[in-house]
Parts: C-alpha cells; sequence; structure tokens
C-alpha cells in the first residue's frame, strides 16, 4: 500500500510481556470508531500489513493488541516506534456539523488590530486548551483557541477573526 492511500493513526510504543503484545498510542481522535482488523506499519518507508488478533482498547488513548505472527517479544524488536496507519476507506466519517478545533489547521488568521497574521499550520491540545501555532513571517507564533479571543469564523473562505492580547504578536517581531 502506498502512503498516500493511507492516514496516520498512531505509533507502537513499547512491548508487554513476553508473548508479543504491543501498546500502540492513538494520534487519532476518534480511534474507537475505527477498524482496527488490518494495521499497516512504516518500515523502511514501506507501509507493511499486519493482521490484528487481539486488541483492546483503554481511554488513555492507548490500546494492547497482539499481531498475528507476531508471538514473542523478540519479534516485536524492530516494531517499537514505527507509524501506524489505516487504509483511507477505512476512515470514519464525520458528521459536517462535527467541528473540532483541530479543524482551524489552513486557516488564514486576521486580528482585529494588526490585519492578516498568517495561516494555522497546527492546533495542539493541552490539558486547559487548544493552541493554534500560526506560520508569522517564518516564526511560529503560537496563541490560545479561546473564545474570548475568537471574534469570528468563515468557514467558506477559511478565516479565523481574532483579537489577540495587546504585545503579542510585538514580541514575536522582536525574536
Amino acid at each position: 500500500m502506498n502512503i498516500n492511500d493511507a492516514f496516520y493513526i498512531g505509533y507502537i510504543t513499547k512491548t508487554r510481556g513476553l508473548k508479543g503484545e504491543l501498546q500502540l498510542y492513538f494520534e487519532f481522535a476518534d480511534y474507537a470508531e475505527l477498524d482496527l482488523n488490518v494495521l499497516f506499519l512504516e518500515i523502511n518507508k514501506k507501509l507493511i500489513p499486519y493482521f490484528v488478533d487481539s486488541i483492546k482498547l483503554h481511554n488513555n488513548s492507548t490500546a494492547y493488541l497482539n499481531l498475528e505472527d507476531i508471538d514473542h517479544v523478540d519479534k516485536t524488536k524492530e516494531l517499537i516506534k514505527k507509524k501506524v496507519y489505516l487504509s483511507k476507506d477505512k476512515m470514519p466519517e464525520r458528521d459536517p456539523d462535527d467541528f473540532r478545533y483541530t479543524d482551524f489547521v489552513g486557516y488564514l488568521v486576521v486580528d482585529e488590530h494588526e490585519g492578516e497574521i498568517g495561516e494555522i499550520i497546527d492546533v495542539q491540545e493541552f490539558p486547559q486548551q487548544f493552541i493554534a501555532t500560526v506560520d508569522f513571517d517564518g516564526k511560529e507564533l503560537m496563541f490560545p483557541l479561546s473564545e474570548d479571543l475568537i471574534l469570528g469564523i468563515d468557514a467558506e473562505e477559511q478565516v479565523l477573526e481574532v483579537e489577540l492580547p495587546e504585545g503579542l504578536i510585538d514580541l514575536y517581531r522582536e525574536i
């Protein structure tokens, strides 16, 4: 399978026990909705299919799983830290009204006072809030995605209107 025909869901973090059990850490938000019968691991820049014998999902974005033909800890060593993908046809459908902060990636940020700031290149979730990272003249400007700062959202034009705290943009200009 080609990597363009797949989507990234997480990576193998470690082994557990001697019988080849692996821990998978999900970086895909809706991991409980995924069909996890066949996983593709990126090994030497190629996606290699592995069939899942058993899997147990946990609430902390992890799962323990056993793969076919991986029945001993010695066979798992090459799989640790490998990225895990699924075929794009296994991507769960989302309700069009189900908007998430991560959907802001690619939006142009326009500040009420400063004008165009740049494009959102990443959104990270922290315990208290989501943080947007904007490409600001080649620098990474970060700000919280707080309802207090967001003035408007134009989903059609992919524009996020904000009023950033006074002095924030100046800090990034000085760097």
